[in-house]
């Protein structure tokens, strides 16, 4: 996974909060089961994040690391959240999901991000004016 070539971002707009300025997408099989595995903490620092899509659940086998999770409907409305999910664990599967959005532990909390949050998943880079 390589987070500086990032390729996307996640904008919480009930929160007007950034999730991720450098967002990386796991949208392929072997990229949805590689996730994470085996990644550094040093190189999912604040601000980074990875989208993956389609996702019903997640697991944290192999990490290193905690992470938050934010799980998103269709309409990319957060139906799910787990803090903090240590390594080696597997997370609650939601029907609901599509998605899932794994971030640095603490992302979400900081951010005020709950479940009925609209999350804005967009290519490319956020404007350095932030969002109106």
């Amino acid at each position: 996974m390589s987070f500086p070539n990032a390729s996307a971002f996640a904008f919480n707009r009930t929160r007007r909060a950034y999730l991720a300025t450098q967002l990386a997408v796991a949208d392929t099989h072997w990229s949805r089961f590689r996730g994470l595995m085996g990644t550094e903490a040093a190189r999912f620092p604040s601000g980074n994040g990875l989208w993956i899509v389609p996702c019903h659940g997640i697991h944290t086998f192999a990490m290193k690391f905690p992470i938050d999770a934010a799980y998103l409907d269709s309409a990319r409305v957060v139906v799910h959240v787990e803090h903090s999910l240590k390594p080696w664990r597997i997370a609650r599967v939601s029907g609901r999901a599509t998605s899932v959005l794994e971030l640095p532990a603490d992302t979400l909390e900081s951010s005020g991000t709950e479940i009925g949050d609209a999350i804005e998943i967009e290519f490319g880079k956020p404007s350095e004016e932030g969002r109106a």
